[in-house]
Order: C-alpha cells, then structure tokens, then sequence
C-alpha cells in the first residue's frame, strides 16, 4: 500500500503509513480496515486495506462489498498460508475479481521454481474454493500473476529479481487493476443510496459514516433518512442533513461538497444509523464503560454486547485475540475493568447441546512436535493429516480438528512450548468434556485482622524467597499486592494462601547487606491475552490503565471457601 500510495503521488509520512492505531505497529499487524484512494492515468481508485487475521474476519466482511476485485498477496518463498484461504474464500463468496502478487520475489533465497510453487498453490485453493462459496465465474479462475517487490518498490508481469531501472515502479500491478477489476454499475440519475460499512466517532461533529454510494448523488446540506430493515419491512431510524463530507486521497482527508455513485465517502450529521444500515434521500423512502462497548458493537460487526445484572456487560466476539485488542484499547483509555474468562458460545439444535469444532493448521520444528501433540490430545484435539512442509526441511505440519473450548488458553503454552518458531490458525469447521488448568495458582492473604483485609500491602523480597520453591511467581518485590489477588502459579493442584508483604523482623543484630543479597527467579509477566486464556472459572482479571492483575473473584479467603462447596453449574 505504501508503494502504490507512493507512486501515485502520495506524500507517506512514514512506513505502513495506512496502520494508524498504535497497536497496529507496535504487533505488525492490521486490524481495522483502512480507506483510501488514488488517482492513476485517468482513473480513480478505491482502495480498501483489510485484516489477514481470521480474528478480525468481520472488518473483511463489512468492507467487501465495497470493491469489486481484491489483489491477493502471498510470499513467494513461504507460498499461502493457512489464513489465505479465509480471506480468499470471503473475496470470492462475493464475486470479487482476484489478481495474485507474489511478493518478496527479490530474496535471494527465492527462486523461479519457487515463485511457480506459490502460484500453483493458490490456483489449487481458487479451485477448491470457488466451488464452496458457489461463486464459479470463469473469470475468477483466469486472474493475473505479478511478481513483486515492495520493499524495493517495483511489480512485473514476468519473473525477475531485477528489473530495468525504467521499470522498478508500481505501474504494471496499476494497470492490472484498470484492466482486470470492473468499473462500479451504478446509476447517477438514481435515488441517493448508500450502504454503511464503517463508522467512527469524532468530537466535533459526532458519529462519521463510511461507505460506497450504491447510486445517484449526494451533497452537503441534502436531507437524507436512515434506514433499518426488519422482518416486518423497512424502518425509518432517523432523519436529518448532511453537515460534512469527506473522501480519502492518499494519507489525506478531504472535505467535498458532493460524491456521486461509485464514490466511498464519510458523512457526518446522523446521530442512529450504524454498520449494516441505509442511508438515503428524503425521497426514498451506563455507564461509559456501557456506552463505550455499545458504540464499539455499532461500528464493529464481529462484536456484539449484551447487558447483564449489575452494571456487567457480555462481550461476544470471534477470538481471544479480538477480545483482547478491544480490552487492551479501553485500558489505553483510562478505563478500569474486571474480565471473566472467556467461554465457547453453544447451540442449542432439537434439544441436543452442540459446540464449535475448529480446523486448526499448526507448523513447528520436527523437534516440538511430541509435545504439541500431546498437549492438544489432552485439549480432544483429533490429528488429520500430517506431514512434512515442502521446502522447509525439519518442518513439520499438523492438520488437526478441536473443540474451541479446547483452544481456550492454548495459544501461550503454544508459544512457550515452540520457543516462538511455531506457526498455529484457526478457523470455525462445523457444530457438531471439560478442559482445566492442571496447575492452580497462590493466593495473597495477609496475615492482619479482618478488618483490614482490604488495605494495600508492597511485596518485599524476604517474603518472596521463601515462596518461590512452591510454584511459579507473577510479582516482584516492590508490587503492591491486596487481598485475593494471584501472585503466582501453585506446584500442586490446590490453591494456597500466603502472605508475600512479611517483612522481616528487626533485631538489634546487625548484618550488612544481608538483605541485598536475595536473588529471585525472574517472575513471569502476563500480557493481556495470556492473561484471558490463562484466568480460571472463580478469577478474574483486573484491567487499569497502569497494570493488568489477576484476582479471585471473592476476595475474602472465607467467601472463598464457603463457595467452593457450593455445587457448580
């Protein structure tokens, strides 16, 4: 994207420039879908940047019906991926016309025979799939190839590492798009209709809507209505008049006057209408924590919220992943929560009780292999093809179906287990029994009278060194710590109180830096997701803007107790 951005013109501030949320930059990754467009010879393209991560599939979903071809990149070493064939099967479900990119052809490591490996793999997956999403236009299975290199810069039709000078630009995947992708059919002369695929808030002129204009032509101070339809017929949500519109060019916002058919735009001075609603003209016919997960489920198809009992909210979404990156971007926002672990949605169908099954591709070095699988045997995983991955020696691939509840947690012992060089996706499989943590965790209790119990207490290290040897730590000295809270992972199958803010007892005996002499195991540090997979049925996980803790969920040791007894649901 910041090659064609570039080469139209563009002015790029810095590399990846369309990834403009923090997190996005700081994992890698794209999460939202992006807007933008560009002007090439005398054409105006449309441009839509999207999530690879079967995680974030609902940015894919809202967004792809406003394009009409998808340029699909692969690495032309590595060949498609597992979550290829997600992304391709949303494009193709919707008709959309494919051009394959083969990037990262430059790599000395990447030869002819190679690149010609990646394209045959990714003509079998149109084939397999086209079928499966009942889309089978012959022209989806006569798409383009290009060979590219987009950290130099240029895209060619024929293999090469090293084009002419003339032509290390972008231009020939340019005049691929003009020539393979369809212009939109729309009318200007129709009525006013566009269909709301993004959405946004801004401080000043409130909620912003994004989306392709399906037909006719739409100015600043035209009265439009928003529309919601329902079993019983089309609702009108809301009326009332542009105050802004705005296109996208290049990294830039502008504001128009109007937009006609074909265009995406941003309008301002609605008020209800959000993803999946209508907007037209007139002739056609609590909390803050509460307000803030309402408005993310309005602009975010892949979420939704459902109040609970006492100012408690239920989260559903498609991943822990998902989940996460919307609790780690509310404590960016200086907004404090308690998270219940996360559960599998079930279905119920003629009175049988049915849960997700996922297909889950997992590449890891011939030497991790034992212990994948046996801890995925103890989540009911069920082995279905393996095998080894072609071109990478000592690599080895897993097919494999499990129960999503299975997976819950799973991704961080994965990791661990692989050293990082491990490569695992997921993707929902069909609808057609419990999973624990072995190990249970230590508790803080100080040693005070009841009373107390809720006063802040600071770990000190005396009183870490004597826990260490049971378990593994979460703290370090210097932490503060209260009452019910998880300071670390208990060697044994049974929770245990311990009181990690002793401090050691003065004497009048002196011994000169006796204390400083401790040394600890590094403790281990939690990220927000591992937190999500790794917090139990009774614990909770506390989320602040300055630390993510893990806690009981009745703090006081005797509560705790007296539930314990009570029989489970």
């Amino acid at each position: 994207m910041d090659r064609l951005l570039r080469q139209c013109g563009a002015d790029i501030p810095h590399e990846r420039a369309l990834d403009s949320i923090s997190l996005e930059r700081e994992r890698g990754i794209t999460i939202a879908s992006k807007v933008t467009s560009i002007s090439w010879k005398e054409h105006e393209l449309n441009m839509v940047d999207t999530p690879g991560h079967a995680d974030f599939g609902g940015e894919v979903e809202r967004v792809v019906g406003m394009v009409e071809g998808a340029i699909l990149v692969v690495d032309a070493g590595e060949g498609p991926l597992a979550q290829t064939k997600f992304v391709l099967a949303k494009a193709l479900k919707y008709g959309l016309h494919p051009l394959l990119l083969l990037n990262k052809v430059d790599r000395p490591s990447v030869t002819e025979e190679d690149a010609m490996k990646s394209r045959a793999w990714c003509s079998i997956y149109l084939l397999i799939l086209v079928p499966q999403v009942l889309a089978a236009f012959q022209e989806q299975l006569e798409f383009p190839v290009l060979y590219a290199s987009a950290k130099e810069g240029w895209a060619s039709s024929t293999y090469t590492k090293d084009p002419p000078d003339d032509s290390k630009n972008m231009s020939e995947l340019l005049d691929a798009i003009t020539r393979h992708v369809p212009p939109p059919t729309a009318s200007l002369d129709a009525p006013f209709q566009m269909l709301v695929s993004m959405m946004e808030r801004d401080n000043y002129v409130g909620r912003i809507l994004t989306g392709r204009i399906h037909s006719g032509i739409v100015r600043v101070g035209d009265k439009v209505h928003g529309l919601h339809s329902t079993d019983s017929g089309v609702v009108k949500m809301e009326e009332g008049k542009v105050v802004k519109l705005m296109k996208k060019k290049g990294t830039c916002t502008l504001s128009v006057d109007s937009a006609g058919a074909g265009d995406i735009v941003s309008m301002a001075g609605l008020t209800c209408p959000a993803i999946g609603h209508t907007i037209s003209n007139v002739e056609l016919t609590g909390r803050q924590i509460g307000d803030r997960l309402m408005a993310e489920a309005e602009r975010n198809l892949a979420i939704n919220v459902l109040p609970g009992m006492s100012d408690s909210y239920e989260v559903q979404g498609r991943g822990e992943l998902q989940l996460g990156i919307l609790i780690e971007n509310m404590r960016r926002e200086k907004f404090e929560l308690s998270v219940s672990p996360p559960k599998v949605m079930y279905k119920n169908e003629n009175g049988q009780k049915l849960e997700p099954i996922e297909e889950v591709t997992i590449e890891v070095n011939e030497e991790h292999v034992g212990l994948v699988m046996e801890a995925l045997s103890h989540r009911r995983g069920e082995i279905t093809d393996m095998g080894p991955v072609p071109g990478n020696v000592g690599r080895t691939r897993l097919c494999l179906t499990c129960p999503s509840r299975g997976l819950v947690g799973y991704r961080s012992v994965f990791n661990s287990v692989t050293r990082g060089t491990g490569f695992m996706h997921r993707a929902f499989l069909s609808m057609p029994s419990s999973i624990t943590r072995n190990t249970e965790v230590l508790l803080e209790m100080s040693g005070k009278e009841s009373w107390c119990q809720w006063d802040m207490g600071t770990i000190t290290s005396h009183a870490l060194m004597s826990l260490e040897a049971r378990g593994i730590l979460f703290v370090k000295p210097g932490m503060e710590a209260y009452d019910g809270m998880i300071i670390g992972e208990h060697s044994r199958d049974t929770d245990l109180d311990v009181n990690p803010v002793r401090t050691k007892e003065l004497t009048n005996v002196r011994a000169a830096s006796k204390d400083e002499n401790v040394k600890l195991t590094p403790p281990r540090l939690m990220t927000l997701e591992e937190a999500i997979g790794y917090v139990a049925s009774d614990e909770l996980i506390e989320v602040t803007p300055c630390a993510i803790r893990l806690r009981k969920r009745y703090l006081d040791v005797n509560k705790r107790k007296v539930m314990s007894k009570k029989p489970k649901e």
